[in-house]
């Protein structure tokens, strides 16, 4: 076989180097599955035994049109499969090995009646494919190649690939230019099997009820396909619409939060400024309503910055950059700060972090604020002459970092909650313990960012433990392996 003769056959260069040649159109692949499978429906339905030249992409929804047609026609019929030899690299490094046409009959079985045709890997049909049909009654070509040249969308700045280009598609029932395709097809590549036939003579005009048939059945098929990508397009669209309905009563239920949390403060306020207007009032009563205010003022800035903090957080959290930082740099400053206050409530305060930890991914500048709210959550947490522990070890390629604390604890049916917008433990009957229930929502939006996480383990009146897992230099985070793929 001439190998370099089949490496430049195209069956669109044929096409479009005939006398006159039909125009091709910018159709889509579904336009072409619904010309495909009108030709295979008036095939079975007029039970015309053709020989049948194609190249289709490997999908089982084309190949199941081929097993269709045979298997109505049956021995009659003859079907020859062009293949692409091998997978290979194509321009911008795509694989252009999805070309190829396996068909799971084998063309040596007795009941088989594909015959491949085997093509090299840089012939100039990997970018086409085609279903020609040849019948003494009727012959057609329908054509679609793919076009090599990259245009770049003026809108996006972004290059159009192959993939998401239109099909240049030809469709004709000309016998000379049916003809003339077959015979440079024989011509290329008889010499490669003896069953190719040595030549067939296309009608010239095909009778005028097939053409009337396929019409119609053409429209018929691209109705069907039409109401299909209908179909999908309608689910996707009800589908985005419930989402969009679901995030509107999530924020709904948030702002309803909000404005919730931000009245119990203020409520508070004002009954103490009532009561600070009576005329009896006595001196320590007043220090204790003064106090009062003082407390829900500094409760109203908790939640006040905590929200703000939180919607900054959300609105940003994807432009946020990740960094390597050592435990070692960053803990030891945070409890040294926070020895003062465990001093003043007798609590026994101490950490161990060992200097030969690997470096953790984190949100940039966020280590720091992490540590300081855990902290800050197990000091108030534990009454006077418990201990808190930070602790901080490996595990495979995470470094774990614990905070251990001998406090109130957490009862089993609120654990579920704790990371919840504006929860707070309300286990202390007697004690209010503040906070804008923000802090380990926060916590949590930071690490799932940078591929950790935080767990809590904690049982009433014996303490919780608090786990945070943050990723080391070997393993890399999502966040950062989609920018490098960016």
């Amino acid at each position: 076989m001439n190998v370099s003769l089949v490496k430049d056959l195209s069956v669109y260069q044929l096409v479009m180097g005939v006398q006159a040649p039909p125009k091709p159109l910018s159709l889509s692949p579904a336009t072409l599955l619904s010309l495909v499978r009108a030709q295979i429906d008036l095939l079975i339905e007029q039970q015309i035994a053709a020989t049948l030249w194609v190249k289709l992409p490997p999908d089982k929804i084309w190949q199941s049109e081929l097993a269709r047609y045979q298997s109505s026609v049956g021995a009659s019929s003859l079907i020859y499969t062009c293949q692409i030899e091998e997978s290979r690299k194509g321009e911008g490094g795509e694989d252009k090995g999805e070309e190829r046409l396996n068909i799971s009959s084998s063309p040596s079985s007795p009941s088989s009646h594909y015959v491949p045709v085997h093509l090299p890997p840089d012939s100039q049909m990997r970018r086409e494919n085609f279903l020609m049909v040849l019948s003494p009654q009727f012959c057609s070509l329908i054509l679609a190649h793919r076009p090599l040249k990259k245009r770049k969308n003026q809108t996006s700045g972004k290059v159009n690939t192959n993939k998401n280009q239109p099909l240049l598609i030809i469709t004709t029932v000309e016998g000379r230019v049916i003809q003339q395709v077959l015979n440079s097809i024989q011509q290329a590549i008889a010499p490669e099997s003896s069953s190719i036939p040595a030549s067939f003579i296309c009608p010239t005009v095909p009778q005028g009820a097939l053409m009337n048939q396929l019409l119609a059945k053409q429209l018929l098929r691209q109705d069907e396909i039409n109401r299909q990508i209908i179909t999908v397009r309608t689910k996707k669209l009800e589908q985005q619409n419930q989402e969009l309905h679901n995030k509107e009563q999530l924020k709904d239920e948030y702002l309803k939060n909000v404005c919730q949390e931000l009245r119990i403060p203020l409520t508070h306020m004002k009954t103490a400024l009532s009561l600070l207007n009576s005329p009896n009032l006595k001196p320590p009563q007043r220090q204790r309503y003064l106090q009062m205010l003082n407390t829900q003022c500094d409760q109203q800035n908790s939640l006040i910055t905590g929200f703000l903090e939180l919607v900054q957080l959300e609105q940003n959290l994807e432009g946020t950059t990740l960094e390597l930082v050592r435990l070692s740099d960053v803990v030891p400053g945070v409890v040294s700060t926070y020895q003062p206050v465990a001093q003043e409530k007798g609590i026994m305060l101490a950490y161990t972090v060992p200097t030969e930890l690997p470096s953790v991914w984190c949100v940039s500048g966020k280590l720091r604020q992490i540590v300081i709210n855990l902290l800050h959550n197990s000091l108030k947490f534990t009454p006077n002459g418990g201990q808190v522990w930070v602790r901080a070890r490996s595990q495979g390629d995470y470094v774990q970092l614990e905070f251990r604390d001998t406090g109130i604890g957490i009862a089993e049916n609120e654990i579920p909650k704790i990371f919840d917008r504006f929860y707070r433990v309300r286990t202390a009957a007697t004690e209010d313990y503040g906070g804008a229930g923000l802090g380990l929502t926060i916590i949590q939006q930071l690490l799932l960012r940078c591929g950790g996480s935080v767990s809590v383990k904690s049982k009433l009146s014996e303490g919780s433990t608090f786990t945070v897992q943050l990723a080391t230099v070997s393993n890399i985070p999502r966040a950062i392996a989609t920018e490098n793929e960016l």
